[in-house]
């Protein structure tokens, strides 16, 4: 396509970047097609673990082995592996959302049951496991661009949410009330539309949703996986502010125990379909996709939520229109988001390059930067938009520039030969291929300093080795790209 400020904008919002070869793959095509290649992945190319430690790829630090399934550290490198090179981007970045949004801490569930298993319910993909254990995020993965009120039932049974919102201490002689208010506070239609009685009655439903032990205990075979046990769920009615049933009805009727499991799957419909989770999603959507700059457009709000509602929650095709509509393509909407973290280092790893370097070295710096896998600080998820930068935070993503631009000096010297004709000509190419927004003419100026600097620029390899690195890492570094 030929609007490539509009293409790049494209795929650093529903993806992550891209490297030169992915841009090239898509310039061929219309604005339309992109977006339907991004929303109409066949999951069964998509998985690219086959290529972790395959040369040519990021690479990977493994300690006693590479076992994602299992530590948690190397689960969070195979996290930032699929970000890289995955070819349907737009699944790690729904499952990014997705983990923000139902917000787990891997830390809780190890401190639960072990390291190991904590793990596993975090992280652990079927097909590799020994348990043949889903993780939350392959969860996010698989479910994200498919119906809300599917991946609503499926977090409401997933033993990571349940470990981390005590539903296994939610019997019916005491209910715990923290996935019911989270379910309604935080996950879906939020605050303002249930009052504390609604809390109650939302902890009564879920009672007896719980987890049961497979495998041997305190071994590599032990896992856990849903089970609904009959006799420690309340069968009496709940009655609710809200409706629950389409006619109207605001009242779970009593079921015995052993049919008791509808009550939660009556209010998980119920809560999804409400008009207000609909609009409530479109407004995080609006932030995530559009702008975290610029107000929600409530026109454009009740749209998606239209679309959301009329589709039968189908985040496919929600996804879709968000990413056609005039909104979002707005140049005015272009660099409206704040970069999170993770988002930072992806894209300085697919628009700098990546060849010799390790997953594990963006770990420790992205925890310098404010942001962990696997471990959001509370039920709320991350504090997001300027709350990233703080003076150690700006600090961190500068030395994570200045560490991948030495990494990638002659990389990026090799890249730069046709361009070295003029500082312009080399400087005009680092912004291009580091999808800037324009640069202002002070910054530019000093750059053009900042390559002159030292003698007569003729464009030598030495000087491309020093100065293409540079160039590289200031404007990683700099203002303009902290921005999405």
């Amino acid at each position: 396509m030929s609007d490539w400020p509009l293409l790049d904008h494209l795929l650093r919002r529903a993806g992550f970047g891209a490297t030169p070869a992915e841009r090239d793959d898509y310039a061929s095509m219309s604005y339309n097609e992109v977006v339907e290649d991004l929303l109409t992945f066949d999951p069964a190319t998509t998985d690219i673990d086959q290529f972790i430690g395959t040369p040519g790829y990021l690479g990977f630090t493994a300690r006693n082995g590479f076992k994602p399934n299992t530590v948690i550290a190397d689960a969070r490198q195979r996290w930032i592996f699929r970000m890289v090179h995955s070819p349907a981007p737009l699944q790690e970045k729904m499952a990014l959302f997705w983990h923000h949004h139902f917000a787990t801490a891997y830390s809780k569930l190890a401190g639960t049951y072990g390291a190991s298993v904590g793990t596993r319910m975090m992280a652990a993909k079927p097909s590799e496991d020994t348990a043949r254990t889903r993780g939350q995020i392959e969860l996010f993965r698989q479910l994200g661009l498919g119906k809300f009120s599917d991946l609503l039932v499926e977090v409401a049974k997933d033993p990571a949410m349940i470990v981390w919102l005590d539903g296994r201490t939610n019997v019916r002689t005491a209910p715990q009330e923290n996935f019911g208010r989270e379910l309604m506070e935080l996950f879906t239609f939020g605050i303002g539309n249930y009052v504390e009685a609604d809390v109650y009655a939302a902890a009564r439903v879920f009672t007896g949703w719980n987890l049961a032990q497979r495998g041997t205990r305190n071994t590599t075979t032990e896992y856990y996986t849903f089970n609904y046990r009959a006799a420690q769920h309340d069968t009496a009615a709940k009655t609710f502010t809200f409706p629950i049933y389409s006619n109207g009805s605001k009242v779970i009727p009593a079921r015995s125990g052993d049919a008791g499991i509808q009550d939660g799957l009556d209010l998980i419909a119920a809560l999804a379909v409400h008009p207000e989770t609909a609009r409530r999603l479109s407004r995080r959507l609006w932030n995530w996709f559009v702008s975290e700059v610029e107000a929600p457009d409530e026109a454009w709000v009740e749209r998606i939520a239209g679309v959301y509602l009329g589709s039968g929650t189908d985040m496919r095709q929600v996804m879709g229109d968000v990413l056609r509509s005039s909104q979002f393509r707005s140049s005015r909407h272009y660099f409206h988001r704040y970069a999170w973290p993770v988002e930072y280092v992806v894209r300085s790893l697919k628009e700098m390059g990546h060849v010799g370097f390790s997953a594990n070295d963006t770990l420790t710096p992205m925890l310098n930067m404010g942001q962990q896998l696997f471990e959001p600080p509370d039920v709320n998820g991350w504090a997001l938009g300027p709350a990233w930068f703080s003076t150690g935070g700006m600090l961190a993503r500068m030395n994570f520039a200045a560490a991948l631009a030495t990494n990638q000096r002659f990389e990026l010297r090799n890249g730069s030969r046709p361009y070295k004709q003029s500082p312009q000509a080399l400087i005009d190419y680092a912004i291009s291929r580091l999808s800037l927004p324009d640069v202002p003419a002070p910054v530019y100026n000093a750059l053009v300093d900042y390559v002159r600097a030292g003698g007569t620029w003729t464009g030598s390899d030495a000087q491309l080795l020093t100065k293409a690195g540079g160039v590289f890492h200031l404007l990683t570094g700099s203002g303009e790209y902290q921005f999405v």
